[in-house]
């Protein structure tokens, strides 16, 4: 059956789900699964070893296993669920968009972004995404699939491994932040999502070992997973995709908001912050004539007042067949005024990847 959160934006029916992986299982299911396969049970901490502290998923470097269980293990527990179709990179190769191809030919990216004192991933977490705003590329697309947890792992273990190698210009390093921004409502595929941030924040080898801290999880706002997050425990960030305070153009904006209204999205997610102890971000794309209006700047403000939250303003990325594009400058900075007069926190984001189609809404998975 499916999860909460899940029964009403699942994958299309019939979509293919790849192939069991390590990083789909939990410990204690990877130790049933090799003592399945007739291998002992610590074969699992060893394999979790190579894959997740040494970031290597290959047989022939496997020394510590026996040469004949090798490729069985390899075929079993760690097949080839995707491959890299291309690199597109820009800012001097500092922003790295990595066109994936997985196992059933579906197509999606993520993006590598190295800043002088961080590194971040934004990866995806659906193939196509089910939201249809009708700003971003990836809404229009549609959604094609759900990703696996161990899809949405490894576009991380495959971006720490680049930086480790010294593939990312400025020589290596580890990775600082990972956003669950790009393609897919995290949310809508919700099961799979909490279990790529366990494998990502479980202590080595049975994970990452990486800072929930460091985690961002976004939603454009279903209510119902958001609040089961909030039962989690996590210390992860919660961003709300808002894109408008009030419920009339919203409703246009993020079609969800016909089901759940912006009240009840931040009512949510001051439930979240309240528990997690984590400011809410709020994401705001600035489009022109649209929602950049004095008033509606006054009224997210009035919302937020004294909330933990931090608005991210994001000036509009151009999508192909777009008619909307970014607000003017001076309305852009007449907004960011008028929340501070309210004391709220806001930060214009920084439009890393836009020559090469890989900011905020322009990912969509195409190989021309």
């Amino acid at each position: 059956m499916p999860k909460p959160g899940e029964l009403i934006f699942a994958a299309p029916r019939g979509a293919a789900m790849p192939p069991r992986h390590l990083a789909d299982l939990t410990p204690a299911e990877r130790r049933e699964a090799v003592a399945g396969l007739g291998e002992k049970p610590f074969r699992a901490r060893q394999l979790s070893q190579h894959y997740f502290a040494r970031l290597t998923d290959d047989p022939a470097q496997w020394t510590d296993i026996p040469a004949a269980a090798r490729q069985r293990l390899a075929d079993e527990l760690l097949p080839s669920l995707m491959t890299e179709v291309r690199h597109l990179a820009c800012d001097d190769g500092a922003t790295r968009k990595t066109l994936w191809r997985l196992h059933d030919g579906t197509l999606v990216e993520s993006v590598l972004m190295r800043y002088p004192d961080r590194v971040t991933m934004c990866i995806s977490s659906q193939a196509g995404c089910g939201m249809n705003c009708p700003f971003c590329a990836t809404g229009q697309a549609g959604l094609d699939r759900n990703l696996s947890t161990a899809e949405i792992v490894h576009q991380i273990v495959a971006g720490m491994r680049a930086l480790r190698d010294g593939e990312i210009p400025g020589g290596p390093a580890r990775l600082s932040n990972i956003v669950f921004m790009g393609m897919g409502e995290p949310l809508a595929n919700y099961r799979r999502v909490l279990g790529a941030i366990r494998r990502l924040t479980d202590p080595a080898p049975d994970g990452l070992g990486l800072s929930q801290r460091g985690i961002t999880v976004s939603t454009v706002g279903l209510v119902p997973a958001i609040r089961k997050l909030t039962d989690e425990g996590l210390k992860c960030r919660l961003a709300v995709s808002l894109h408008a305070p009030d419920d009339e153009l919203r409703d246009t904006l993020v079609p969800v908001n016909t089901r759940w209204k912006v009240r009840e999205v931040l009512d949510a997610a001051w439930d979240y912050a309240e528990t997690s102890g984590r400011r809410v971000s709020v994401e705001y794309a600035l489009i022109r004539d649209i929602n950049d209006q004095a008033w509606r700047a006054d009224l997210l403000g009035r919302l937020l007042k004294g909330r933990r939250a931090h608005v991210n303003l994001i000036p509009l990325n151009p999508t192909p067949g777009s008619r909307w594009t970014a607000s003017r400058p001076q309305d852009e900075r007449a907004f960011v005024a008028a929340l501070e007069v309210h004391g709220v926190p806001v930060t214009v984001r920084d439009t890393r990847g836009q020559e090469i189609d890989g900011a905020c809404g322009q990912l969509a998975a195409t190989e021309r």
